[in-house]
């Protein structure tokens, strides 16, 4: 609720004039006022009233009758001033940073309170983009607890509600506050879109999903009819624990809405805009479709926004060799969309910014440009398929998803500060205000693909929403927060088209801002239900195909998701034989069967010899290898000393699965990530052979320990383990369209089943030659061939920056 009587102060550093806290523009220079609504955590907010001032700045706000959390609101009445910064952050504090990456779930921290006014625990943090309405009737409010919106919502929503869940359940768990997760409270919703008020720490009872599945259970008996059965099996094996990873249980989620998401149908309109601006001779920014451009569609739409770095004939030709490239990827992946699926989407997606990366570097190298003279630019893309919106991101220019309760940016700027931030070093708001604090850290073109992490999300599509896409010339001095209310808002409640609010947007990059090229992309999605005959009542969840008998599908592939074949039901089989006949028929098969396996598999013999008395070693035959084979079982920590790991330590990985901390087998992945994993995005899966070279090691206190690796060489052919009772494991290679090069084979994980229960496989790209990223240290050392010595014969990318030819093992680094 608004205070007609408080004083709120113009944002813009060269007016800061008073207003009226119901005044929506400034008096003076008619720029909008920042309602810059704050979560206060910490007991010092409790003695405050309802109204008060704290610290000359931050008005108290109060909505006690609506929910009983409300009395932490404050709103800044001075928006345009930094807040007060800490000495040193605390511990406490340490994961918002880390999880700065997930800004559109998790609330960051603003700045601190320190009342020099006598009272007791008086230390108060503030959080921003928190889960409070900027705008509408519902202004300065807390959102809605998942619990209170849950039976109202749709099942697309109840499902996306969870998958977003599910997402986060990694991130948090690395950083121990996956009880956040597990705290109904904590747990709001704006829209389509889960958030979280604030962080909840592990302490001594760690979090796992086992309790998820409890918790998850308490709503089935509320969830829409559609998807009741679906959510009780989830809630079932996680319980159970045969859903032993996040992992699994996203690609579980993901099955459910690709079935509800054919319940709806999607229309797109793009408009693009580009400007040289009032200032700049020449415009380096390009866009895709051509600016002045629009498109309406109703599938795959796809929106490039490129910023040039390097000056005319530089960062122009930067910019238009990657929408170039990309743009012909994307058409050529979308030629075949029965071989489309998520996972593929995401790796191509990156693929494509590593293509385009390279194309740019080519040119530099060809012409000899170096350091500054070398021209990049950054990258901002949208690609809808089925019922997700696909953004992928390199450099400073954003993404925002906009909706009727709010404008959330979607991207994080690869620049020092955000770095500065995600290595939890500084508060943002501290972090921009440092000399450099906007550089780059990664642009394309500015070195090779190997070293270029770009970001690929996702997001569900249940609700009109459009997408905004833009370069630092829009995003700067925060013109999108500032207006998007008034600009962008209208075109979802149909006052204006979306040319319109192409045009105004221009405008006021060029009038607010001005210093720079501007160029937008908008991406408008409506949504809608299907025609007759497809709507969600005939998709009850209980009828999603389980894997069939004697095989594991994968829920994520392209079949799961086009199959058009009719359901057939069989007639059932005569009864009339004897039953007795089919006994006698099973014996004799059982008993040949056993004798062949005996005599072929020495697996059996060492299994029944002591049984009978006879030595349990296997007699060697034609088939029976004298040398003992390698174990392709999932490795388990025995007491055998771990290594002594260090910067420059050479090791060679035994196994492609591991056990973590709940004892569940896990892959062993490469995470993406220059610092530290960002998004916890995964490069692809060590395959057993792979020699590794440890670069860096990052501890985090009580957190956990992260190594940074190189691949020096993978197995000359990357197959896959032999399958084993619990580890099935083989090679998948996508369909190649003609003339095109096929893909590397990737690794189908399927975790082991101990309950006999049917779960959907994981396909992971194998890791390459030369990738650089982070793998956990827990993950890390079980797998670990021991006293492994390395040679020049497999030292591979590492022996180019070995400055000896001697031989490294795992005790100690290389020279």
């Amino acid at each position: 609720m608004k205070n007609p009587a408080a004083t709120l102060y113009c944002s813009n550093p060269n007016c800061q004039a008073p207003n009226l806290e119901s005044h929506n523009f400034c008096q003076q220079c008619r720029t909008p006022l920042a309602k810059r609504y704050l979560w206060a955590m910490g007991e010092g907010i409790e003695a405050y009233k309802t109204g008060s001032l704290i610290a000359e700045r931050y008005l108290h706000k109060s909505d006690s009758l609506r929910d009983s959390f409300a009395y932490r609101i404050v709103l800044d009445t001075r928006p345009g001033l930094l807040p007060q910064m800490p000495p040193e952050i605390p511990n406490s504090l340490i994961p918002y940073l880390k999880l700065s990456s997930y800004q559109l779930h998790v609330p960051q921290v603003y700045g601190q309170i320190t009342s020099g006014e006598g009272r007791r625990n008086s230390e108060i943090w503030l959080l921003e983009n928190s889960p409070i309405y900027t705008t509408g009737s519902l202004e300065g409010q807390l959102m809605p607890e998942l619990v209170s919106v849950w039976k109202n919502a749709s099942p697309m929503s109840q499902l996306s509600f969870l998958w977003q869940m599910a997402s986060l359940w990694s991130p948090l768990q690395s950083n121990r506050v996956a009880s956040t997760l597990l705290t109904p409270k904590l747990l709001r919703i704006e829209g389509s879109i889960f958030r979280l008020l604030e962080l909840r720490d592990d302490q001594n009872q760690p979090a796992t999903l086992q309790k998820l599945g409890q918790l998850w259970s308490q709503w089935v008996s509320s969830a829409h009819p559609t998807v009741a059965n679906f959510l009780a099996q989830v809630c079932q094996e996680l319980v159970q624990g045969t859903i032993p990873s996040s992992d699994q249980l996203v690609v579980h989620l993901e099955s459910g809405l690709a079935k509800i998401g054919r319940s709806l149908s999607y229309s797109y309109q793009i408009v693009t805009r580009t400007d040289t601006g009032p200032i700049r001779k020449q415009n380096e920014d390009s866009c895709y479709p051509p600016s002045p451009g629009s498109q309406e569609t109703q599938e795959h739409p796809l929106a490039i926004v490129c910023d040039g770095i390097g000056g005319h004939e530089g960062g122009e030709v930067a910019s238009n060799l990657a929408i170039e490239t990309i743009r012909e990827r994307v058409e050529h992946l979308l030629e075949n969309p029965n071989n489309i699926n998520p996972t593929t989407i995401n790796l191509e997606l990156e693929s494509f910014a590593c293509a385009a990366n390279d194309v740019i570097s080519q040119r530099n190298d060809l012409e000899q440009r170096q350091d500054r003279q070398r021209m990049g630019t950054t990258l901002v893309m949208a690609l809808a398929h089925a019922h997700e919106m696909y953004i992928s991101h390199v450099g400073d220019s954003r993404a925002y998803w906009i909706t009727r309760t709010g404008c959330r940016q979607v991207t994080l700027d690869d620049d020092i500060a955000s770095r500065e931030v995600r290595l939890g070093y500084s508060l943002y708001r501290a972090a921009v205000e440092q000399a450099g604090a906007g550089s780059l850290v990664q642009a394309l073109g500015m070195g090779s693909s190997l070293m270029l992490h770009p970001t690929v999300q996702r997001f569900v599509l249940d609700e009109d929403s459009i997408f905004l896409l833009c370069s630092d010339g829009l995003s700067d001095n925060d013109r999108v927060e500032q207006y998007w209310e008034t600009e962008i808002l209208p075109v979802l409640e149909g006052q204006i088209d979306l040319a319109t609010a192409g045009s105004r947007l221009m405008e006021i990059a060029n009038t607010q801002n001005g210093h720079d090229n501007t160029t937008i992309g908008l991406v408008y999605c409506q949504v809608r239900e299907a025609q007759a005959g497809q709507s969600a009542t005939a998709l009850q969840m209980a009828a999603i195909p389980e894997p069939e008998a004697g095989g594991t599908r994968n829920l994520a592939s392209p079949q799961a998701a086009s199959s058009r074949i009719k359901t057939k039901i069989i007639p059932q089989r005569s009864s009339s034989g004897s039953p007795w006949l089919t006994l006698l028929m099973l014996i004799i098969f059982a008993s040949l069967g056993g004798a062949i396996a005996y005599w072929f598999l020495p697996e059996v013999q060492a299994w029944v010899n002591p049984l009978i008395g006879l030595d349990s070693t296997p007699t060697p035959t034609a088939t029976t290898p004298t040398t003992t084979p390698q174990s392709t079982e999932p490795p388990v920590t025995s007491s055998t000393p771990a290594p002594d790991i260090e910067a420059g330590t050479i090791v060679q990985i035994n196994s492609f699965t591991t056990r973590n901390s709940q004892d569940n087998e896990v892959p062993v992945l490469l995470r993406r990530g220059t610092q530290q994993p960002q998004n916890e995005s995964v490069n692809g899966i060590i395959l057993p052979g792979s020699v590794l070279q440890v670069s860096s090691i990052q501890r985090n206190g009580n957190l956990d320990t992260w190594l940074q690796v190189q691949v020096c060489s993978t197995p000359a052919t990357p197959e896959p383990p032999v399958p084993s009772p619990n580890v099935n494991a083989g090679t998948q290679k996508p369909p190649a369209a003609p003339e095109q090069k096929k893909q590397p084979p990737g690794v189908v994980w399927q975790p082991s089943q101990t309950t006999g229960s049917k779960s959907p496989v994981i396909t992971y790209r194998p890791v390459k030659q030369g990738d650089l990223g982070w793998i956990r240290e827990s993950e890390f050392t079980p797998v670990l061939v021991q006293n492994f010595t390395a040679t020049s014969s497999n030292l591979g990318e590492c022996a180019i920056k070995t400055a000896s030819p001697t031989p490294a093992t795992t005790a100690s680094p290389s020279p």
